[in-house]
């Protein structure tokens, strides 16, 4: 089945090249050259993966993003023109799910794509049927891919949702940020542990009742992350 995408960037060159090339690939491509026809689009379509630029006249990339992740997980790769690391974190930050830097060659970028949308039906079990994760008030369905707290929906990113699933399945193991880099973002993916960090954080601060003093998702210091099940009698 094809994959439907849509490409965000206001120099209309750069989403030419990109649909052309996308379309070869037999997807189907939306396009949007700013920020409110971009958040329309995402909020009438249902789109498998969206490439945003940043730098976007009106609403700028780094809103539409934060925007789309109210009511959606669809995989983002934001793009932009500038290469400081802060800039990355901020995308992050955001909900973003890969970064990439202009300029780039779009074979990286659909090499990115596939990855990320390659992750997305990564299934991270090692054997259990479990398909859904009881933990107290917390509740991880693995096949539609929500997460409860209270019985009240928590909108995860695609990444967010990786790192809890894996982290559930294997409870007590002590993952490093190395390991977690490698195993939910890919070996090829060239980024740094900080990028584990600020996902970590940001999953704390939506499935703990207090991020500060963590009930499922611990830190061995010096080692890594852990994550501890508070099942239910």
């Amino acid at each position: 089945m094809s994959k439907r995408i849509l490409v965000v960037d206001d120099e209309k060159l750069i989403v030419k090249g990109i649909k052309f090339s996308l379309e070869q690939e037999d997807m189907k491509v939306d396009v949007a050259y700013d920020g409110e026809e971009a958040y329309e689009l995402a909020k009438d379509n249902e789109y498998d993966l969206i490439v945003l630029d940043v730098m976007l006249p009106g609403l700028d990339g780094l809103s539409v993003c934060r925007q789309i992740r109210e009511f959606s997980n669809v995989p983002i790769i934001m793009l932009t023109a500038k290469g400081e690391d802060m800039d990355k974190i901020l995308g992050l930050e955001y909900g973003a799910d890969d970064y990439m830097t202009k300029p780039f060659n779009i074979l990286e970028l659909k090499a990115r794509m596939k990855a990320v949308l390659r992750r997305m039906k990564t299934d991270y079990n090692d054997g259990s049927s479990e398909s859904v994760i009881n933990s107290g008030e917390l509740k991880i369905d693995c096949d539609s891919r929500r997460v409860y707290m209270n019985d009240n929906e928590i909108n995860l990113t695609a990444k967010e949702f990786d790192l809890l699933e894996l982290f559930s399945k294997h409870p007590n193991k002590v993952y490093s940020r190395e390991n977690l880099l490698n195993i939910v973002w890919g070996y090829d993916y060239p980024g740094d542990v900080r990028t584990v960090d600020v996902h970590v954080r940001r999953l704390r601060e939506k499935v703990e009742p207090n991020p500060s003093e963590p009930k499922f998702i611990h830190t061995k210091w010096g080692v890594g992350y852990y994550y501890q099940n508070k099942k239910t009698v």
